[in-house]
């Protein structure tokens, strides 16, 4: 079994913007039920299926497979959960480790979160200076979640 520790945070400030190169991400839901969600990618030529579990802590369950671009834009397109989600994400190295940047696109414009995975849910790691607050167990900030309640519809 896979497994994904992850840590998720806000930004603060723009330093981030001069930092990795932005690559378009476009996703979508087959399943978005929290004890097991199915997305599928497309990043640059690339179609993933990725199949998470339920999250304990900052852990769960994460098995990815390659899948044919075609297919995998068919899917967007016929039988993912609408709208698909849009976003330019940035991979940062920073202190021995890998931030992705994602800045989202659409009815998540103004949306930018940095996530760290992790080996373990206990590891040690150092912050750059545009890390704002962690927003880990904030489910509104799972991607799945911002299909079906998008950014531009949050209240506060």
């Amino acid at each position: 079994m896979g497994v994904e520790i992850e840590r998720k945070f806000l930004l603060t400030g723009d330093a981030w913007r001069a930092l990795g190169e932005p690559v378009l991400l476009r996703q979508g839901y087959l399943s978005s039920d929290p004890e097991r969600t199915v997305r599928v990618r497309v990043e640059g030529e690339q179609g993933t299926m990725t199949i998470k579990g339920l999250s304990t802590g900052v852990t769960r369950g994460e098995w990815e497979y390659p899948i044919a671009l075609a297919d995998a834009n068919e899917l967007l397109e016929r039988l993912c959960h609408q709208p698909i989600i849009e976003k330019y994400r940035r991979r940062i190295a920073f202190a021995g480790n890998i931030w992705e940047v994602d800045e989202f696109l659409g009815a998540n414009a103004g949306l930018v979160v940095a996530e760290i995975e992790l080996a373990t849910e206990d590891q040690r790691f150092d912050k750059p200076d545009w890390i704002g607050a962690e927003v880990t167990h904030d489910r509104r900030y799972f991607n799945s979640s911002l299909v079906k309640l998008p950014y531009s519809a949050w209240t506060a």
